[in-house]
């Protein structure tokens, strides 16, 4: 079953210059799909112009504001008017993907309690946006190089609270970087959260380079996604160490290789 690459443009093209820019230059280099992080700073209206005259979709953006929503001093009502924010711009990319930008754990509130208190909390969100046609994603994020302190720091909570919200607008951006960063095994992850998973990120490991230029093995981890159905898009968010078109030659080889 053929993968679907995006860029991720954060990271990806960034000589092209401004969002806009880097939309036509990904289209230029052959993808047909995207990812962005933040939006609130961006040019949403020039993004969404090029993205439908190139035929780029948009996978996935960031909520936003980054917030510890389990937090008992966090506002939600400002919190939740971010989100509804967030919603609208995504409409505006014709996106339908909306990827929680994370939440730190709290010391004085047991873990259960606050995976609980995140599902209740996006539960909530889902509801007052009802009817935009917006999925929210939940991602896993390690702990030990790029996220102290994070509250999803593994693949088993990730799935399990995308499944505590009970909706079918809600899913899990499963990060494949993070899930081997934080020691934990990418097939066993895809296996376990196969009926959640709606996006996968990847990136090598160690240094969040392209791949080639970590110790990841790469043909096993690309047949492991194939043998595990997977047929969505994986975004390619890593930090090149190379020309951006080089570096992406990388992946797009080991792909054809195994013929994906």
């Amino acid at each position: 079953m053929p993968l679907h690459l995006a860029a991720n443009l954060d990271l990806l093209f960034t000589e092209a210059g401004e969002m806009p820019q880097r939309v036509a230059a990904a289209a230029d280099a052959g993808f047909e799909a995207v990812e962005l992080w933040t939006t609130s700073d961006r040019d949403v209206a020039g993004i969404a112009r090029v993205a439908r005259d190139r035929g780029v979709r948009i996978t996935s953006i960031l909520g936003e504001p980054r917030t510890d929503v389990t937090r008992p001093e966090t506002d939600l009502e400002a919190y939740y008017d971010a989100f509804l924010e967030t919603v609208h711009r995504a409409r505006a990319l014709d996106c339908t993907q909306v990827v929680i930008a994370g939440s730190h754990g709290y010391m004085r509130m047991k873990r259960p309690a606050q995976l609980d208190m995140l599902a209740d909390v996006y539960r909530e969100a889902l509801d007052r946006t009802d009817g935009s046609g917006v999925t929210l994603l939940f991602e896993n994020f390690n702990t030990r190089v790029d996220h102290p302190g994070a509250l999803l720091d593994n693949a088993s909570d990730t799935f399990a609270v995308a499944r505590a919200v009970g909706s079918d607008r809600v899913g899990v951006l499963y990060d494949l970087y993070h899930a081997i960063a934080q020691g934990e095994d990418p097939a066993r992850g895809l296996a376990e959260g196969a009926d959640v998973i709606r996006e996968l990120q990847i990136a090598d490991v160690p240094g969040r380079g392209e791949p080639g230029s970590g110790n990841v093995d790469w043909p096993a981890l690309l047949r492991a996604i194939a043998d595990s159905g997977y047929s969505g898009d994986i975004g390619l968010e890593f930090y090149p160490t190379m020309v951006t078109s080089r570096a992406i030659l990388r992946i797009r080889e080991a792909m054809s290789e195994l013929g994906l």
